[in-house]
């Protein structure tokens, strides 16, 4: 490295992006909500604080939602900013065709029984 290499990370992330990459406190923003939408439900089903494990599943999925949420704006960079949109809306695009795909295949799988033909005793075949 030369003197005149004064700013090696401009070199780094001279890619084209226009928007920042994260600040040392944005990443530690991020970095304590992890650690405590982690720490959260670990305490919530390791002590059982809930008498009903139903309502402690969903608290625990709720919150893992939004953990994916943090980790999707502080550590992705996943904004309206970033690349002009074009990264969210991507994954927007992505999240809207898994829900296609899985409502479709869970509606398919609770309407199989009611649409296969009946088949009665004698027209099944021998067994061997």
């Amino acid at each position: 490295m030369s003197a005149l290499d004064g700013n090696h990370d401009a070199g780094l992330h001279s890619h084209g992006d226009t928007h920042g990459h994260g600040s040392r406190k944005s990443y530690l923003i991020g970095f304590a909500l992890s650690v405590v939408l982690t720490a959260v439900p670990f305490w919530l089903v390791m002590t059982g604080v809930l008498a009903d494990v139903q309502t402690t599943v969903l608290l625990v999925i709720a919150l893992a939602f939004v953990q994916i949420v943090v980790h999707t704006v502080f550590f992705l960079h996943v904004t309206t900013k970033a690349e002009g949109g074009w990264t969210l809306m991507a994954l927007i695009f992505t999240a809207v065709l898994i829900v296609i795909v899985i409502s479709g295949s869970l509606w398919i799988m609770y309407h199989l029984n009611s649409n296969m033909m009946p088949m009665t005793a004698g027209a099944m075949p021998p067994s061997p």
